[in-house]
């Protein structure tokens, strides 16, 4: 596979191309690290971690959700505390936490909306956006602490000793979107050389400079955005739970850029559905709904470059899992679980199912990282 290292037992052939391929891109300064959950993405496969030159980046394989990531917060609370009848959360997380494609904050309302609106525009002042022109402020301060849709979603889980945790996943939102957009179009225009697929285009010289500032205040948005959101569900749960009170939280970014030193050379390391995995650092990796979510810790694999993978991967596009499978399998898969159901039918694309196994890619990755909890959900809240 050319200048590719795999940890996938679990790969299709297009997949298989698509990493080879990117393992020649003009600019890459490694081999490239291929997770156990590595699927076809666009440009980049994603599940892959990406060494190029310190004056380089590829703006497609950071990825149009800039810092996406995984939030998660364990409780000094047990099943046993929780009411028996979870399917509030739906309609509390939904009220606090809106979800779904454009989601935002809606202007005026209650107290704890003009709560969220001036702590947003606080994080904002404090954080002003690079290069603003054209970037939408407003909407980024009304999506600070949302969802957004897809395979994103807040569940409340329980681990291997009954304690309760909440987990979330999400992303930079419209702001990340748009500066990723942005700057792929531009590496598109200004690359002069022949590539195997356009969206492997990369950036260097001014371009490079204002594509770093802005995909590292994006990335700290998403971070924000998921405390955000993390708190807002801590108080919703709280609001059913007396004395619920936070123990433990962990945040990590899984679609992301970062300057490191590997092999003795400084690089940028582009992890495109990959965490963060070096010696003892703390991880979060989701299956699908209704499938289990891992608290990990990090080997420091060197050659996976300090990494693991982020989840369980898709096998069935979202196309294809809409035509494979039905309603009535997702409602079967979810039994027990409160969960938005009403919104089954829009989430047919996430149905278990499409996704590799999530314990096969734990099997997969024994010496990239290893298991500190395992977490069963009990509440599911996913944007649609």
């Amino acid at each position: 596979m050319g200048r590719v290292k795999s940890w996938a037992s679990i790969l299709d052939d297009r997949t298989r191309k698509q990493a080879d391929m990117l393992s020649r891109a003009p600019g890459i300064a490694g081999h490239v690290a291929l997770m156990p959950d590595a699927h076809l993405g666009k440009g980049a496969t994603v599940g892959s971690v990406i060494p190029t030159f310190p004056n380089t980046l590829i703006p497609a394989a950071v990825g149009v959700d800039i810092g996406c990531g995984m939030i998660a917060v364990r409780t000094n609370k047990t099943g046993g505390d929780l009411p028996r009848d979870l399917t509030p959360l739906i309609n509390l997380f939904s009220r606090s936490i809106p979800a779904g494609v454009g989601g935002e904050h809606r202007l005026g309302g209650g107290k704890s909306r003009r709560s969220q609106a001036s702590r947003s525009a606080r994080w904002l002042k404090d954080n002003p956006l690079p290069h603003a022109s054209g970037f939408e402020e407003d909407r980024a301060q009304r999506q600070l602490g949302t969802l957004g849709s897809g395979n994103h979603f807040v569940e409340v889980c329980l681990d291997e000793r009954e304690r309760v945790w909440l987990v979330l996943h999400s992303g930079s939102r419209g702001i990340g979107n748009k500066i990723a957009t942005t700057f792929i179009r531009r590496a598109q225009k200004e690359n002069a050389e022949e590539l195997e697929d356009r969206d492997l285009a990369a950036l260097r010289g001014p371009t490079f400079e204002q594509y770093v500032e802005m995909m590292e205040w994006a990335q700290r948005y998403a971070f924000t955005n998921r405390e955000f959101m993390m708190d807002a569900a801590i108080a919703d749960v709280g609001s059913l739970v007396h004395g619920l009170r936070e123990e433990e939280r962990i945040n990590c970014h899984h679609n992301f850029a970062v300057r490191e030193t590997h092999f003795g050379k400084e690089v940028w390391l582009t992890r495109k559905g990959a965490i963060k995995a070096g010696k003892g650092d703390l991880g979060i990796i989701p299956g699908s709904m209704g499938t289990a979510t891992y608290v990990t810790s990090g080997l420091g694999n060197p050659d996976s470059y300090y990494s693991s993978a982020h989840g369980a991967g898709r096998q069935y596009s979202r196309k294809a899992a809409r035509r494979a499978f039905t309603v009535e399998s997702l409602n079967e898969r979810m039994a027990g679980k409160a969960w938005n159901s009403k919104n089954a039918k829009a989430l047919l694309d996430e149905h278990p199912e499409a996704y590799k196994s999530i314990q096969q890619v734990m099997e997969d990755q024994k010496d990239l990282t290893r298991i500190l909890h395992t977490l069963r959900q009990i509440v599911n809240y996913k944007g649609a």
